[in-house]
């Protein structure tokens, strides 16, 4: 099989069904925002391959399913509008990353500052992975008729990547850095 078809060499591509849209097209930008979310993620668990600790099979287990309900949502957002979703996004995945965020939140040292990206490099990764979810949902608003259960996955899956970057700082010992104020 080859990987390249040569037909989106002219700025256009495919959605579910093959419906032809522009690769800026609303829908593009949304399901590929979510796709560089996926990544980094991926590249996160990629900084964990090195480290030992007992929590390690627990989390690489939970990302694994958080990526492929991450995957889901990209199906449904390059599903057109009126179409059937193959993948649906359902209830029950937010309430497992609801689950897991209050797990792993009841296991790090409360919240008395802001604290600044970075730590552990799969922490910091999950850190950028975390904006770039939000980013991915503020594109999801510029698309006509979006499934809540997405809107409301994609708020809930940045927190989630706040709360697991901290429960990886905290589970390899890196320390969080606090905002200073500069006077």
């Amino acid at each position: 099989m080859k990987i390249y078809t040569r037909t989106g060499d002219k700025g256009m591509t495919s959605l579910v069904y093959g419906e032809r849209v522009y690769k800026n097209d609303a829908r593009v930008e949304a399901y590929g925002t979510c796709d560089e979310a996926n990544s980094m993620i991926g590249l996160a668990l990629s900084y964990l391959q090195a480290e030992s600790f007992s929590e390690k099979r627990d989390v690489e287990s939970v990302f694994q399913q958080v990526q492929t309900v991450l995957f889901h949502v990209g199906a449904e957002l390059s599903t057109p509008r009126g179409k059937e979703v193959h993948w649906k996004l359902e209830e029950e995945h937010i309430r497992q990353l609801e689950t897991i965020i209050d797990q792993w939140n009841e296991q790090l040292k409360p919240l008395t500052t802001f604290i600044l990206p970075g730590g552990h490099p799969s922490g910091a990764a999950l850190h950028v992975a975390r904006t770039v979810v939000r980013r991915a949902e503020r594109n999801c608003m510029n698309i006509e008729e979006v499934n809540p259960l997405v809107l409301a996955f994609l708020n809930r899956l940045s927190d989630f990547l706040f709360v697991a970057a901290r429960y990886i700082n905290t589970c390899l010992g890196a320390q969080e850095q606090t905002l200073h104020i500069f006077r």
